[in-house]
This record gives structure tokens, sequence and C-alpha cells, in this order.
């Protein structure tokens, strides 16, 4: 087991505050409608998106102070984290949408309207049944040692635009951290202007273009093929700063085998080959570093994010057993009488999982049957067309 620091919320357990209410789901399903189109062009064109959960909190938190201008209630804490869950959740289903439907194509299936919804709608489903009961052990449990940057930066977004109200109902805990914090001169305005010290950069880098974002310097020979560069991103600066100097070591120490010893091993050793090696499409002799990494080093480390996932999760396994061991002792115990769960520990059942999953696999075979039954007959259609006009 993990050694880890104890997870205590920022709300306590038994502080009853508002949390799923209409307001921050009809706020979290608009702003998740426009960073899901957003992200979904994003991905068709370049390939990669970016997350809408920290923009989301941002504009939550906007919206919901500037309605209590207006006479209404300012939201909690927990509103803004309903909001800003269902708003990211949009990007993400846009995303497993722009990065499966490609592959579709590629496999030769149509794509039509009802087929893209389906299957974001079912993956979506899926994806939140196969959560729920891993919820406690990947993220309870493992608080403090898995770090989930962009959530830990999403918690301090809205913990910093806290309510007056959600303040004075925070834990004992989180208020002796927010102490802290504020001793070590943390707060709402140091994230915020962090926030906007980064912008300005981001954009005189990237729009203005007023200096080059990833500087580099390519070596010669002798050691010809390597490289030194640095991805000089405000972004990137804010996520080595959650995950701390020990991952980012291992990250950096990455880089460095790619560009410093793979990169210039190839060069030297395929110089020396003629033809084409797969699954470059020019002989090494005449590729450049960026070439060769995109040829080569970029499938090594895809071999190696697949075993890094591979080795989690065989060590997450005792941790995902335990939890539906749980989760079907707490079936069985259904019958009884009815215990008190307090807020931070209401699943939804087990059973109701279960159901839900089933119904997601028989909806996934009749959809695809009842798909290509009308695929046949419109192509039967066709063709019989197409004999009679000829």
């Amino acid at each position: 087991m993990s050694s880890a620091p104890r997870f205590v919320p920022y709300i306590a357990a038994s502080t009853q505050i508002p949390e799923f209410t209409w307001r921050a789901v009809i706020v979290g399903a608009v702003l998740g409608a426009i960073f899901g189109a957003s992200s979904l062009y994003l991905v068709l064109k370049v390939g990669l998106t970016v997350s809408a959960s920290i923009p989301v909190a941002v504009i939550s938190l906007t919206l919901f102070r500037l309605l209590s201008r207006f006479g209404t209630p300012d939201a909690s804490i927990l509103e803004n984290n309903i909001a800003q869950t269902a708003g990211s959740a949009g990007e993400s289903i846009a995303f497993g949408v722009g990065v499966t439907m490609p592959a579709i194509m590629i496999l030769g299936f149509e794509l039509e309207l009802t087929q893209v919804m389906l299957v974001a709608a079912i993956g979506a489903l899926l994806g939140i049944l196969m959560m729920i009961p891993l919820r406690r052990a990947l993220i309870v449990r493992e608080h403090g040692t898995l770090k989930y940057p962009e959530g830990t930066a999403c918690a301090e977004v809205l913990k910093a635009g806290a309510s007056h109200e959600s303040r004075a109902a925070a834990s004992d805990e989180a208020k002796d951290e927010e102490a802290r914090g504020a001793k070590h001169g943390l707060s709402a305005g140091t994230i915020f202007t962090g926030f906007g010290i980064g912008l300005a950069y981001k954009a005189m880098m990237a729009a203005f273009k007023l200096w080059k974002d990833v500087p580099e310097k390519v070596f010669d020979a002798p050691f010809k093929g390597g490289s030194v560069g640095c991805e000089v991103s405000p972004e990137l600066l804010g996520v080595g700063y959650i995950i701390g100097p020990r991952i980012a070591g291992v990250m950096c120490a990455g880089g460095v085998l790619s560009y410093l010893v793979l990169v210039p091993m190839i060069k030297l050793l395929g110089e020396s080959i003629p033809g084409v090696v797969a699954p470059g499409a020019v002989p090494i002799s005449q590729m450049s570093a960026g070439a060769i990494r995109s040829a080569y080093v970029l499938y090594i480390g895809a071999g190696a994010v697949a075993a890094a996932g591979l080795i989690s999760l065989i060590r997450s396994l005792p941790l995902i057993i335990g939890s539906l061991q749980r989760g079907m002792a707490s079936v069985s115990r259904s019958g009884g009488p009815v215990a008190t769960v307090v807020r931070t520990e209401q699943d939804l059942s087990l059973k109701f999982v279960l159901v839900g999953f089933l119904v997601c696999m028989v909806w996934i075979i009749a959809a695809a049957s009842f798909t290509a039954m009308i695929v046949v007959s419109i192509r039967k259609i066709v063709s019989y067309a197409h004999y009679i006009a000829s």
C-alpha cells in the first residue's frame, strides 16, 4: 500500500452546501459544447488538443461571479466543480471522437452522423461506468502518489476563486493549508497574475512571433544528428511545477536519451545502409535529426509509454481488484439495513454499473448489426439502380 498522505476534501464530508444544481449543470453543458467543438476542430486539424478543465473552471467562476452581481447567490466551490467537470467532459468526448473516427475511416467504414453520435454516447457512458468502481482506489487511496497535474491545477484554481461562503464551510485541514499558502504568498491574486503573465507570454511568442518557441542547436560531426532544444512554454512550466522535480527529471532524461543518444546512434549506424529502413521513407543518410525522430524515435517512445502503462496497470491490479471486491460486497449487503453514507462516499451502486455496462454492450451489438444491414441494403439498391440505368 502507498504511504501517501491521507486524502482530506476541501469541504468536509459532513458539511452540506449546494453542489449538484441546475445552474451548475447548464453552465457546464454549454461550456462543454463550446470547448468540445473547438477541441474537435483542433484535433482533426493538427492531431492534438488542449485540456479544457482549467479554462472552464476560470470561465465558470467568472460567470457565477457576474451573476451574483445581479442578485443571484454566488456559486459554491462544489457547484463550480460540477460545472468544470461537465465542461471538461465535453472536451474529453470530443477528443475521443476525433481520434477514433479517422481510424474508422481508414478501416473502410462509412461515417454517418448517427454512427458518430452513437460512438460518442456509448464511449462516454462506458468511460463513466468503468470509472465509478475505480474512483476510490485510484483517486482517494492514491492521493499524493498519482499526481494528476491537470486536476491538481484545476483544484487550486477553484480554491483560489472560492466564495466567502465556501471558504467558511471549508474543513479545518483546508483552512490550515490556505493559511500556510497565504504565509508563503499564495493567493487567488498570485494564481490569476501567473495566468495573465503566461497568457501574455504565450501570445507574444505564438501569435506575434517575437521569439522562437523551440530554440534548438543541431550538432555536426563528430556528434552528427545530436541536438539540444527547449520548448519554452508557460503551460509546460506549470506542469513541471505541479509534478515536481523527480517526475520532471525522468521526463527530461527521456528527452536527453532521445536527442543525444538514440538519434545520433541511428544516424551513425544508418548512414552506411544504402536503402530505406522501414518505417522511414528515405535513406537515413538523407534524414535530418527531426526526420529521424519522427520516423524511428517516436515509435520507441510510444513503446515505452505502452510498457509503462502495462506496468502501471499490473501494479494497480491489487487496488482494482480490491475496489471490485468492495463493490461486490456492497451489492451483497444491499438487502440489509440502510446505513448513512457521507457525501464524499456516495457512489452509484455496482448493480447500476453492471446493468449499464450490459446495456451498452447490447446497444453496440444491435447498432453495429443494424448499421451493417442498412449499408448492405443501400449498396444493393445503388447497384440495382446502376444495373437498370446501364
